[in-house]
Parts: C-alpha cells; structure tokens; sequence
C-alpha cells in the first residue's frame, strides 16, 4: 500500500508539472515549491491548511495560539496556491511556506529545519510521510474541525495505510458525533466533539465586519442580492435573475478573477448594466445594476451589504462557504451538489437554505424571499441563532491543548 501511496504522489507531481506549461495554478504549485528558504525556528508552532477556505477555517484556533504563546513563532504552509498567494504574508506567521511534496526525504528535511513543538492541521489533510515523521519524533499533531464520513478511505477494506496515518495524530476535534462514531469504530478513542471553528470565525466577522464604502455607495438603498464564489454553471443562473429584477442591485464574487473569466460573466449580463470592483475602487458609480468583484478576499464583508446570497460550486465539487452569509442572516441559495456539507443540511432543514437545481427553482425560491415578507425574516432569525448557537469550538481547543 505505501508503494502505491508514494507511486501516487509522484504521478500528482507529474500531472501538475505538465498542467503547469499551460495552467497558471499548476505553475504556481511547482514554482511555489522550488528552493524554498525555510527558517530554523525550534519550538514553533505549526499550522498547515489546505487552501484559503481551511485557513479562514482554523484561523481562531491560529489567532488563539498567537495570543496564548507569544514567545513561540507561527510558521504556515498551504497545499494549495489559491491559500499561499492570498496568504503568504499574514501577520498572524512568522513564516508562510508551501507544504513540500510528501515523500519521506521532505518530511525528515521540512520537520527538521522548522523543529516544530506541536503540528495542527484542519479538516481533512491528510499525508502520510509528514504524519510518521512527526510521530516519530514524539510531537503532538492535533486535527481540528474534523469530518468523517463512512464513504472515507479510512472506512474502506483497501484504507490500511490510511488508517495508519490516523493512528499519527494525537488528539481529534471533530464537527460531530457522527464522526466521533466513525472513528470509534477503528478503534481510535482521542477523539473530542469541539464543533466546527468556522462558526467561530463567521459569528466573529459578522459582529465587526470590515466597511467598504465603495459597496455602501453601489448599494445606494437598493435590496442586494450577492452571489459568492461562483463558476460558470451558476453565473449563467444568476444572469437570469439580473433580468428577472431590474430594481435589485447584484453583487458577483466569481471564484476564479482572470481576465478570462471576468469578461465571460461580464458577457452573460445585460450590455452596460455591469461594472468591475476595481473601476469604482476610488470612484463609486451608482448607475449600474452589477458589480463584479474582481479581486480575492473581499467575499467575508460583502455579506453585510446583502439581502439573499447564492454560494456557488453547487453545480460542481461541492459548494462553497455558506456560513460566513448565514451569520449576516441572508437566506443562502446553492446546487444540487452539497450532500458533503453538514451546514448545507442544517440550513435547509431550518428553512434558511434551498437547494436549487434550475433556473426554474432559482426563480421560484428568490420570489418567495422578495415576496413573503415573514418568511424571509423568519428564515434570517432561524440563520442568526443557528451559527451563535454553535460557536465555541475554538474554545473547546484551545482548553484542551492548554492542559
């Protein structure tokens, strides 16, 4: 199985290389990763998430361990370079890395140099070579926001060496007791229910989001309905819905910004009803009724300018971040694609979120938002008390790893 497993990693590397020739992202991934000068900083705490989205995810947890340990350094690495690009110079590290390729040679090499005292990893990465490494050199690696499903590798007859991997970590926090469940089946008790700390981090940004005053000035007292992260397949369901309402004003967050990909959405819309972030940056327009957002990070404060939210990635992989609208209390639109989504569930089951597979249900379920005055605000109440309820992962955590 380990022969397959390092097998597997070394056709990976070669796939992105040759994707790289013509493919920005691969070129950034094995650009990204050559002759990196990495820092010896003993006793650092390492945090590693997988892209931005697990980055906002366990960014309590990071800014916790900042404040609680001031003497230890804070080194980062991301898998992805949609999280190191964006990333790469927070002030919450002292060093921001790529996470090296995992064969044995880099994780001995990596752990080595940046002599970390404890490892915390979010969500769902897992990589065998760094994990043994860690392991072996007796340092505590913590997963945090954890979540199984029996569908796993881990759960599978073929899944030994991942099961292994897991036999690595010291101590689970997962989002719930199905996934404690899950583990106990293998066996593997260190396991405490802390909840999702991405809770904590929408509730928190909801309380004091950043003002954007370009956003406040497009808005002009207009109901606003914001689509996030969005591709291909959901913009051209929101391009109806610019028709559909002419008095609404349209917020677009696409999830991919090349040029590319911003003239398309640009061509779906009504000609001259749409404008780019970047031309009313320092210049607000009132006249038109879309604006695209055309840059990265701004998604999280856009909420608070919004009436109804659409996350994209429904029609794909798997939706988006939801949570960090539904903490503003915006009723949230997605696909048909968000079985692997336990808020997706929650939301819906509250009458909060819909699911949509056509234009047609778009339609239908955004009417009875602008329409139905008590269901609208029902739904915003129901959303609001759902992510308070459920803070306090970070918490949790942090307690544990105190002790």
């Amino acid at each position: 199985m380990r022969l397959l497993y390092n097998t597997g990693v070394r056709l990976y590397f070669v796939a992105v290389y040759l994707a790289s020739f013509f493919n920005l992202k691969a070129r950034l991934w094995i650009s990204g990763r050559k002759n990196q000068a990495l820092i010896r900083f003993p006793g650092c705490i390492w945090f590693h998430f997988a892209s931005l989205g697990e980055f906002e995810q366990g960014r309590p947890v990071l800014e916790q361990m900042r404040t609680l340990y001031p003497g230890n350094k804070i080194v980062i690495t991301f898998f992805s370079p949609s999280g190191y690009e964006i990333r790469k110079n927070t002030p919450l590290a002292d060093a921001v890395y790529y996470l090296p390729l995992d064969t044995p040679q880099n994780a001995k090499d990596f752990i080595a140099t940046i002599q970390p005292k404890m490892a915390i990893f979010t969500k769902y990465e897992y990589w065998y070579h760094f994990f043994k490494e860690l392991h072996h050199r007796e340092i505590p690696l913590y997963l945090i926001s954890g979540i199984f499903r029996p569908g796993q590798v881990f759960f599978k007859w073929y899944g030994g060496l991942h099961r292994q991997m897991l036999g690595f970590v010291r101590w689970f926090f997962v989002q719930d007791e199905r996934s404690m469940a899950l583990l106990r089946q293998l066996n593997i008790n260190n396991v405490t229910v802390s909840g999702d700390t991405r809770f904590d981090r929408v509730w928190a940004n909801a309380q004091q989001p950043k003002s954007i005053p370009a956003i406040h000035e497009f808005k002009n007292g207009h109901k606003v309905f914001i689509a996030g992260s969005t591709w291909p397949p959901d913009e051209k369901l929101i391009a109806t819905l610019v028709k559909q309402y002419p008095e609404w004003k349209f917020i677009i967050a696409p999830h991919e910004i090349s040029e590319e990909k911003i003239k398309s959405l640009a061509q779906l819309l009504p000609a001259g009803s749409a404008i780019r972030y970047s031309q009313i940056a320092n210049a607000p327009v009132l006249g038109e009724q879309t604006l695209i957002i055309d840059n990265i990070g701004m998604l999280s404060s856009l909420y608070q300018y919004g009436d109804i939210a659409y996350i994209g990635g429904g029609f794909g992989a798997g939706i988006h971040n939801t949570l960090e609208a539904a903490a503003f209390g915006l009723p949230v639109i997605f696909g048909p694609e968000y079985s692997k989504f336990k808020e997706a569930h929650d939301l819906i089951g509250l009458q909060a979120g819909f699911s949509i597979a056509s234009e047609a249900e778009l339609i239908t379920v955004t009417n009875k938002l602008v329409n139905d005055p008590i269901f609208y605000a029902n739904a915003g109440k129901a959303l609001t008390t759902y992510v308070k309820k459920l803070t306090g992962a970070t918490a949790t955590i942090m307690n544990f790893i105190k002790k």
